[in-house]
């Protein structure tokens, strides 16, 4: 028999318990706080679409074969560059009621129509929108909006790359690099508005064809090649090329996107994180020897090879990460046309200086 006693003991924790709330993450607590890089929290607007609710309806993009995923190590928490402002920089001749009207209009979410979802990532997904209200003739105003939720790039430690990829982003111009147009934030969603391109994915149209005619790789190599020497003369490496990475316009141009694993580095500095696609990894990211630019020009290499063959063999590359260069050498030239071997073998060799 329960003893009065231990009935009000009961009852005070029910009553306890009853008005125990849990309180949420603060947007304003360092951990969420992406202010520094996304601008301040966008004000909530009525909106009848919603990305979660869009994608819900509209279902997720058709897989057309599975692929290995990017890999990423724990953040290395380095310093972010501060060159860049939240929001657009503030021009000297700007006078304060100029400066007023433009926060009044600054961009979120409910500025933009949601169309489908054309691709889905680790920390959310990207949809195809438009943007309310334009009326210029040279332009659609579709773009593609990037939509990654702050719990799970808090919850797998992620937060400075997520920071780094829009402070990348505004940092690069280049005409076979996919442009950051709008950038912003609400309490539990992180957005990036890009430049939409409409040609598809590389991988899709390799996968379609099986193979690349030897002059259009070289033609799409040569822009991958002019695209990725401009993030390295503005001291960035990209650290995830691979076809998923690259979009091809109306006109049969390439475009560089998904920069979440690039990162700034001076020329005279390594880094030591295990991050890319393992295919495409260079032997010294494999090994764990530390990587610098120069692994981009592996990646660049197994581009190539893989357009030229419709492959990309995982024995050999168990062979390179073993340090051993002599399969995977036969293995090309058993595979590739003669006028691409000159070109070819310069990329997998094992020095990083000599990708």
């Amino acid at each position: 028999m329960v003893s009065t006693s231990q009935k009000n003991l009961h009852s005070l924790l029910t009553t306890k318990l009853k008005k125990l709330t849990i309180t949420p993450p603060s947007a304003s607590s360092p951990d969420f706080d992406f202010t520094e890089v996304f601008g301040p929290l966008t004000p909530c607007r009525h909106n009848n679409q919603s990305p979660a609710s869009t994608s819900a309806s509209l279902g997720d993009p058709q897989v057309i074969h599975n692929r290995s995923h990017s890999f990423v190590g724990p953040s290395p928490r380095y310093a972010l560059s501060s060159s860049l402002p939240l929001q657009i920089q503030e021009l000297e001749h700007e006078n304060d009621a100029e400066l007023e009207a433009e926060s009044e209009r600054k961009i979120g979410p409910g500025d933009f129509e949601i169309f489908r979802v054309v691709g889905q990532g680790a920390f959310g997904k990207v949809f195809q929108v438009k943007k309310k209200g334009v009326d210029d003739g040279d332009s659609d105003g579709i773009y593609a909006m990037k939509v990654m939720r702050k719990d799970t790039i808090i919850k797998k430690n992620h937060v400075d790359y997520m920071k780094a990829e829009r402070d990348i982003l505004t940092k690069v111009t280049h005409p076979f690099i996919v442009q950051l147009r709008y950038s912003f934030q609400t309490r539990s969603k992180l957005y990036l508005i890009l430049d939409f391109i409409n040609g598809g994915h590389l991988f899709f149209h390799l996968y379609r064809q099986g193979i690349f005619r030897e002059d259009q790789a070289r033609f799409y190599t040569a822009e991958i090649v002019s695209a990725v020497s401009h993030l390295h003369k503005c001291g960035i490496v990209h650290r995830d090329l691979k076809p998923e990475n690259i979009l091809m316009d109306s006109d049969g141009h390439v475009m560089l996107t998904d920069f979440g694993l690039a990162k700034e580095i001076d020329e005279s500095s390594r880094s030591n994180s295990m991050c890319g696609t393992t295919e495409y990894m260079a032997p010294e990211i494999l090994l764990s020897k530390g990587h610098n630019k120069d692994a981009d020009w592996w990646s660049v290499g197994i581009l190539l090879y893989e357009m030229l063959t419709g492959q990309v063999n995982i024995k050999s590359m168990q062979v390179i990460a073993c340090n051993t260069m002599l399969l995977f050498y036969l293995i090309i030239f058993h595979c590739l046309f003669v006028n691409s071997l000159e070109l070819l073998s310069h990329f997998p060799e094992n020095c990083p200086a000599s990708h």
